[in-house]
């Protein structure tokens, strides 16, 4: 299983409706509003990178009111306790 890490700017004022759509989307594990540069973190996760890349490009960047996002890629392997 594949994941990443997707940080999400929003239009002000928009960010509940922003969190509560990407909580729709399938493959979608968490997400969590944030204070600074981003408004929202969300985990991903799906069987490959393609299919990651495909929830990221078709679905989150398409929500109403989404900004910008930037994705943090996992080093499969490396961290976790």
């Amino acid at each position: 299983m594949e994941l990443a890490f997707v940080l999400v700017k929003s239009r002000m004022g928009h960010e509940m409706d922003v969190l509560n759509e990407i909580l729709k989307i399938d493959g979608v594990k968490e997400v969590t509003g944030t204070y600074g540069q981003y408004d929202i973190f969300v985990k991903v996760q799906a069987p490959t990178i393609s299919q990651i890349e495909k929830i990221i490009t078709k679905e989150i960047r398409k929500v109403p009111h989404v900004i910008s996002t930037a994705t943090l890629s996992v080093i499969l392997g490396q961290g976790k306790k």
